[in-house]
This record gives C-alpha cells, sequence and structure tokens, in this order.
C-alpha cells in the first residue's frame, strides 16, 4: 500500500515510526524472496524503497518542524 506524502504528515510521529518498521520488514522479506526466486513482482521493492524515503522525510520534517501543508 502506498501512501501519499500529504497523507503521511496527517500521521503521528510514533505512527510514522510503526510504519518505517513495517515499511523495513516488508523490505526485509522482498529481498528475501527475491534472493530465492519466490518473487513474482520486482517493482515492489521499488515501491517499498521509495515508501521508506517517504516516511523518513516526513518524520524529518516533523523533528526541525518544518511545515509543509501548503
Amino acid at each position: 500500500m502506498i501512501m501519499k506524502s500529504s497523507d503521511l504528515r496527517e500521521l503521528s510521529l510514533d505512527e510514522l515510526k510503526e510504519r518505517h518498521k513495517k515499511y523495513k520488514e516488508e523490505l526485509f522479506n522482498l529481498r528475501f524472496q527475491h534472493a530465492i526466486g519466490q518473487l513474482g513482482n520486482t517493482n515492489r521493492i521499488k515501491e517499498v524503497k521509495r515508501s521508506i524515503a517517504r516516511v523518513l522525510t516526513v518524520m524529518r520534517e516533523k523533528e526541525i518542524g518544518l511545515d509543509r501543508s501548503v
């Protein structure tokens, strides 16, 4: 499930940390499946990496108090 940055900005910092943890676990599982040749949709790895980057970006924005609600 891909979330937009605007949707992520509505979440609290704790919720963002939980999302980050889930995406990291999913990425690990996808890489493992890819290594043993069971992954059908290799594009999902790219999607999850981008989702992780989005979450980390929004977390950093919240930490420094940057308002991107515009």
